[in-house]
């Protein structure tokens, strides 16, 4: 079964996604809009108790992490996906280093570009044309996370929460 890590932002940053997601992201009727921590990856059954048992792990040596999301932002000419900029910080990094190492030997496809996505899938025009209007809007929302979920995924596509972390609070 295919399982992934991510945190999911306030319902207000959401909503705020999924203004331009129904629109934009063919994945939508997958997800919520998220922070990906650690891209899709197999395990069976036997696997998923050890996997829970070095999440909490994780989870109770790890703070909260603050998020700060600022602009809309463009992984082209790589693809033509456009995402809501999260602010790389030390807590993040760090979260996601935890999720490649100890009984996690897989290695990252990608550099992490913590993110948002909002739109893919999008035709070279579409690209341009709403990636150059919403490059131009100001975008500010500031919070905390003070969990991470790992999901796993139904035949149909759809991802949903087999179980949720809580980070350590200061």
């Amino acid at each position: 079964m295919k399982y992934g890590i991510v945190i999911f932002p306030s319902k207000r940053v959401q909503d705020f996604a999924n203004s331009y997601r129904k629109r934009y992201d063919s994945h939508y009727a997958l997800i919520p809009p998220h922070i990906t921590l650690k891209s899709a990856f197999e395990a069976d059954e036997s696997e998923i108790d050890k996997i829970v048992k070095e999440l909490q792990q994780i989870a109770a040596k790890t703070d909260v992490i603050p998020l700060k999301i600022t602009k809309f932002s463009s992984f082209y000419p790589v693809n033509n996906v456009i995402y809501l900029k999260v602010e790389p910080n030390e807590a993040l990094q760090q979260l996601r280093e935890k999720l490649y190492s100890g009984i996690f030997t897989d290695h990252p496809e990608y550099a992490f570009v913590p993110h948002i996505t909002i739109g893919r899938d999008l035709s070279d025009g579409e690209y341009f044309d709403v990636y150059g209007q919403l490059k131009m809007q100001t975008v500010r929302f500031e919070e905390t996370a003070d969990r991470f979920h790992l999901l796993y995924q139904l035949e149909d596509g759809a991802w949903t929460v087999y179980e949720t972390f809580h980070l350590r609070k200061d």
